[in-house]
């Protein structure tokens, strides 16, 4: 086999072909491309070998959501089984929050693991107590134990010990300003991107006071730069806000900030090369009992969306290939 880099082996040559003029037969957006599984399947065996500059770097950016966004993990363990490189992570929230820990080296499993014992009682304060405290005293809660324990599972890492690039969003409650982290202590980090405003006390880190990321932004495909070497794969779950409950203090809290941002949601999605949005149905927020469902939804979408993704990333280095033909 000649130098992997942009050569395949001769018995590839009518799988590469087949596809090239598939992707040019007519023009239409990469997702909804018609393409023969097989020879697709066929390239794929080669391309998936390729390392970081000899194919597309491939950027995960793992919107928001609560509950909702653990069908991440979903979506993680269809990446990996289909053999789709992660070169970098961006996560806000919950995405934050599964981006650190994946980012570090915990495993999809483990993540389900995790998905399935936790409560917001092992994050935070949070209890019908503590919101009684709030309404009587105006004092919020606190995430600490949100930090504590993703130190449990990360250790107390910095972003430079993470396996795969990681950046995760804060808010500054005082200035309004987008705060991205790119180092400094990971689980604090992560913790500042998940911190509900209003209900829970912000994260004092550096003269700034830091919450929830989604407030400013909800997917933040704009924070990796554009080129035709990346291709940015934005992960956002969709949700049928008309049947959701809307009955507790959190639960009314969240919606209105989900109201305000759901205009910012599509500018950004723009933004993306390839999006991947599980149905999460009528999934609250909060509602973490519901992890299964939402992981399933993750599975599911990302399974039929996995070959779509493939022709993108074969069509970036058939296009290159071309490139570097015509200047010679």
């Amino acid at each position: 086999m000649k130098n992997l880099k942009y050569h395949f082996q001769l018995w590839m040559i009518p799988a590469l072909v087949l596809l090239a003029g598939s992707l040019w037969a007519r023009p239409m957006a990469p997702e909804s491309v018609s393409l023969d599984r097989l020879s697709t399947e066929i390239v794929w065996q080669q391309v998936h070998q390729l390392k970081e500059g000899e194919r597309p770097r491939v950027v995960l950016v793992l919107g928001g959501g609560g509950a909702r966004g653990l069908s991440h993990i979903g979506v993680l363990r269809v990446l990996e089984e289909e053999r789709i490189p992660i070169d970098q992570i961006v996560g806000i929230s919950v995405g934050a929050l599964l981006g650190s820990l994946y980012s570090g080296g915990v495993s999809v499993d483990q993540l389900e693991s995790m998905a399935n014992e936790i409560g917001w009682n092992k994050l935070t304060d949070y209890s019908k107590v503590g919101v009684m405290k709030i309404l009587l005293t105006e004092e919020l809660l606190s995430t600490r134990r949100m930090e504590e324990y993703l130190e449990r599972h990360l250790g107390k890492k910095y972003f430079s010990d993470l396996n795969i690039p990681f950046s995760c969003i804060a808010t500054d409650i005082r200035s309004g300003d987008r705060v991205v982290f790119i180092e400094g202590p990971v689980a604090l980090a992560a913790r500042a991107s998940a911190t509900i405003p209003g209900l829970f006390r912000p994260v004092e880190y550096r003269h700034r006071a830091l919450v929830d990321g989604g407030l400013t932004d909800v997917l933040p495909t704009d924070l990796v730069p554009k080129d035709d070497w990346t291709v940015v794969v934005g992960i956002l779950p969709r949700t049928g806000f008309e049947n959701e409950e809307v009955s507790s203090v959190l639960t009314t809290l969240v919606r209105s900030i989900e109201i305000q941002k759901e205009v910012m949601v599509e500018e950004k999605k723009k933004l993306a090369d390839f999006l991947i949005e599980p149905d999460v149905g009528s999934i609250s927020m909060m509602d973490l009992a519901k992890n299964k469902d939402a992981i399933e939804a993750g599975t599911r979408e990302t399974r039929r969306r996995a070959l779509d993704l493939k022709k993108l990333i074969i069509k970036k280095i058939i296009q290159r290939k071309e490139r570097n033909i015509g200047e010679r």
